[in-house]
């Protein structure tokens, strides 16, 4: 992975998948910060949707147990966006979209577990995992690959691609 200098972020569009190699989403990738998934549900209204997540290097990976309603919502509209943001001193959002593949496993989602050890910690996560185990306990396995990525740090990337003069402009209006 090649991480990307502000100058190469900056002159990246919105949308761009390389965007995926800038500090700012590499930092919330593996941050303990939830993914807001948004879908479009069986009754055809949006939803957003907290989850804890798995970066593979490849694929934003998310874990629900079957028969939760988002699996089918996810089947017939596999089309999501997802937010990773942090709103710290500097807010920063990484912004992704791609489609969802959802895979049906017996047991648990090997990522699931992954993310329970970023979230919680080792002992905290074996807990979980253990007290969600057993016979017959189904998960799916629902895997994003980003096809387009936004990053908005507030200092070199804007909403609306605007430049930072533009932007506080905005806000004083």
């Amino acid at each position: 992975m090649h991480t990307l200098t502000r100058e190469e972020l900056a002159a990246l569009p919105q949308g761009d998948v390389r965007l995926l190699d800038s500090d700012i989403a590499q930092v919330l990738l593996t941050s303990t910060e939830l993914a807001r998934v948004a879908y479009v549900a069986a009754d055809g209204t949006p939803r957003v949707f907290p989850m804890l997540f798995h970066w593979t290097g490849h694929e934003v990976v998310l874990s629900t147990f079957v028969p939760a309603r988002k699996i089918a919502a996810l089947r017939t509209r596999p089309e999501v966006a997802i937010t990773i943001d942090a709103a710290a001193a500097q807010p920063r959002a990484l912004l992704l979209r791609g489609r969802a593949q959802v895979t049906e496993i017996d047991g648990i989602v090997p990522e699931y577990g992954l993310a329970l050890r970023r979230y919680g910690g080792e002992e905290r996560a074996a807990a979980q995992v253990a007290a969600v185990s057993g016979p017959g306990v189904r998960m799916a396995r629902i895997a994003v690959r980003p096809v387009w990525v936004g990053v908005l740090d507030f200092q070199t990337r804007f909403p609306g691609g605007s430049t930072a003069a533009e932007f506080a402009r905005r806000g004083r209006a």
